[in-house]
């Protein structure tokens, strides 16, 4: 699978648009050659570089296995109109929530989960959670990563 997004190139900078700098909507992601098994989807964006543990800006996942993209700015709130759910990102919130790094240039990993289940998850699970439930189900993953530093 190849995860990408026309927003910003991998490695490259992510817009202030999809950020708290911006209007912090999600940016738009699409990926192609999903294992035919694939039953459902799931997306975890976190950053590794935030001040004493990785910070997780969106969970999602229980993503329809015909998806091949998402556009910008998914609406906050537990369901998805396309299908599928949403988690709970590190600002206590349901959806996305884009970079705000406190200071410096971080990285933003943006993972894509092909899975060979539908998951047995409620609206509102945590990475932790989403992690747990997909353990051994994982058929492919792919990853875009994105960097991001406050424009002040």
């Amino acid at each position: 699978m190849n995860l990408q997004s026309r927003a910003f190139e991998a490695n490259a900078s992510i817009p202030p648009r999809y950020t708290c700098d911006g209007v912090d909507v999600s940016p738009p992601l699409s990926w192609d050659d999903p294992p035919p098994e694939t039953r459902s989807f799931a997306i975890v964006t976190d950053d590794p570089d935030a001040p004493g543990r990785t910070f997780v800006h969106w969970v999602a996942y229980n993503l329809p296995p015909e998806t091949r993209d998402l556009p910008e700015g998914v609406p906050l709130g537990d369901r998805l109109a396309s299908g599928g759910v949403q988690g709970k990102n590190d600002f206590g919130k349901i959806g996305y929530g884009g970079p705000c790094p406190p200071s410096g240039t971080h990285r933003y990993f943006f993972k894509l989960y092909a899975l060979d289940r539908v998951l047995d998850l409620k609206p509102g699970a945590t990475k932790a959670e989403l992690l747990q439930a997909i353990d051994g189900h994982i058929l492919a993953e792919s990853e875009l990563v994105g960097r991001y530093a406050r424009q002040r």
